[in-house]
């Protein structure tokens, strides 16, 4: 199994590690603790567990719980399972105990690896058909298994009701970490930074799979810390790394910086999960001199469905790029192409698509026109290609029948050099329907008040546009990726009413 660009991965990820048996190089260091896991030893673990996980009966395809942080024995979890021909269900640690006890019950899994921290929730909400690892030390032959087999099973952040079960197969989860190495040009003597956790899909697919696809190799920390980053960066001996616009937003207003020996290494930023505002990229290659490549992706697309190429010379800042590896166009409601230019549903096809919702055939039916992908993300598509998003389809505010984009009131509240978060929302209102309220969390030094930032507003979008009330919070709620979860301050600061 060899990387090659203009191909999608042949094969399984069983092949894929089999390939790296006598391969001793470092795959995954964790500067945290010092450990090394290296290709070689990942495939013989990976191979041993694989077969007790089979002598303990479990089927091919069948969920196998993995909950587990960023850490050594997640990622050995993560694989043994994978090679074994499980579908491997990420849980995330994040979520409350009702999404939590909604997964295990939904993926229907008899087994789960749990981190020693996770036991006591675990425990609390685990249905009684399922029950923790242990090893066996038996073995048995593996199953046969092929690239269309289910490998991967990760739960939606279910903002706007039950989280959907997504289901990638061996070979649309390899086609994960390969657009993201054809892309970003990766080559086995890359090693990117894993900051994001592995139980989303950024995480995963942009982080690990690129790793395995590519031949390189991933330094890993348990969380991201902004005041550790840079040091983090420079022991693992990064030369990329995969963040999302809430952490390049905290580095940027961060007083660390990157070591002066180990800038020259460095060849890119990557931004992805939201839009990022075009001030704060700006700022943050003024001050950094690294170029942020941003991109666009979901858990239904195995992480990255849109990019900007690797040359700077070509990014288009604010742009989420362009189909790299797969197709991306825009569509009206009856998944007609618009012409270029015209505001419609971004959706896309390719290798790195999903298989299907777990159980659901009429939302996996509703999510797509044909073969395309209905990403749920409205955008305009340029002369050249290039995918402007324009909001969430689920996100627009809607005022006295206008639509309003919420992004274009967090660009202009970014512009404020004291913001660090910033998400404008809908309110129910009875003179308009909606009107514009929004949040932001400042930096520790601020002055600022809301005022100030209510003129920025109007100054920027307009009156009618511009927010009623600015609230500065101490925190904008956010998902297990660092993404603000906007659909949830309607909630946390008047309580749903």
């Amino acid at each position: 199994m060899k990387f090659d660009p203009a191909t999608p991965p042949r094969g399984t990820i069983r092949d894929w590690l089999n390939e790296r048996e006598n391969d001793y190089r470092p795959a995954f260091v964790f500067p945290e603790t010092g450990e090394i896991l290296t290709w070689a030893a990942l495939r013989s673990h990976s191979k041993q567990v694989a077969g007790d996980l089979t002598a303990q009966g479990i089927a091919k395809g069948e969920s196998v719980i993995v909950m587990h942080p960023n850490g050594l024995e997640g990622i050995r979890a993560l694989f043994a399972v994978l090679y074994g021909g499980f579908r491997v269900t990420m849980l995330n640690l994040a979520a409350g105990p009702d999404a939590l006890a909604y997964a295990m019950k939904h993926s229907k899994a008899r087994l789960a690896f749990v981190h020693d921290d996770q036991i006591t929730t675990f425990d609390k909400v685990r249905p009684d058909t399922l029950e923790l690892y242990r090893p066996s030390d038996e073995t048995v032959p593996l199953h046969d298994i092929t690239t269309d087999d289910d490998a991967l099973l990760m739960y939606t952040s279910g903002t706007t009701g039950r989280p959907k079960g997504v289901v990638h197969s061996q070979s649309s989860l390899l086609a994960g970490g390969w657009t993201v190495s054809v892309s970003h040009e990766l080559t086995p003597q890359d090693r990117g930074m894993g900051v994001l956790p592995f139980y989303h899909i950024n995480g995963l697919c942009v982080s690990v799979m690129g790793a395995l696809v590519s031949g390189g190799s991933l330094a890993i920390v348990s969380r991201f810390s902004a005041s550790k980053f840079w040091d983090q960066a420079a022991e693992g001996g990064i030369t990329w790394f995969s963040v999302v616009p809430t952490i390049i937003s905290h580095l940027l207003h961060g007083k660390a910086e990157p070591h002066p020996s180990h800038k020259p290494q460095l060849r890119f930023a990557r931004s992805a999960s939201s839009a990022l505002a075009v001030e704060t990229q700006r700022a943050f290659q003024d001050r950094f001199g690294l170029a942020i490549v941003e991109s666009l992706g979901m858990t239904e697309t195995a992480a990255q469905c849109l990019v900007n190429p690797l040359n700077p010379e070509l990014h288009k800042i604010g742009s989420a790029g362009q189909g790299i590896s797969n197709e991306a166009r825009i569509a009206d409601d009856n998944g007609t192409e618009c012409r270029r230019g015209v505001e419609g549903e971004i959706q896309v096809r390719g290798p790195n698509v999903m298989q299907r919702y777990l159980d659901d055939p009429e939302t996996t039916a509703a999510a797509f026109h044909g073969d395309w992908l209905r990403t749920g993300d409205l955008g305009r598509m340029d002369k050249d290609g290039y995918v402007f998003v324009t909001g969430r389809l689920k996100e627009l505010i809607i005022k006295g029948g206008e639509n309003i984009a919420p992004r274009e009131i967090d660009e202009a509240l970014y512009e404020h050099p004291d913001v660090v978060e910033a998400a404008a929302f809908a309110r129910p209102c009875d003179s308009y329907g909606e009107r514009v309220e929004a949040a932001v969390r400042l930096s520790e030094a601020s002055t600022a008040n809301d005022a100030e930032l209510l003129l920025l507003c109007i100054e920027r979008v307009g009156k009618f546009k511009a927010p009623d009330v600015v609230h500065i919070l101490p925190e904008l709620p956010k998902g297990p990726s660092g993404k603000i979860q906007r659909l949830y301050l309607n909630e946390m600061i008047y309580g749903g009413n």
